[in-house]
């Protein structure tokens, strides 16, 4: 608690929300992309078993 306080008085309080809210994004856009990249891996899998044009 220490720490957040003096970061807030050393750089201001809307460095530190921004801070926390890029870490917070981090983590879900990692999440996301991984979840986009599974559906990407699941819909190549599609099409090799059901090629289109058919």
């Amino acid at each position: 608690m220490n720490d957040i306080l003096r970061a807030v008085a050393d750089v201001g309080f809307p460095i530190v929300i921004t801070v926390y809210l890029l870490m917070v994004f981090g983590k879900k856009l990692d999440r996301l992309s991984d979840a986009v990249e599974k559906l990407s891996r699941y819909v190549e899998g599609l099409n090799k078993q059901f090629p289109p044009g058919l």
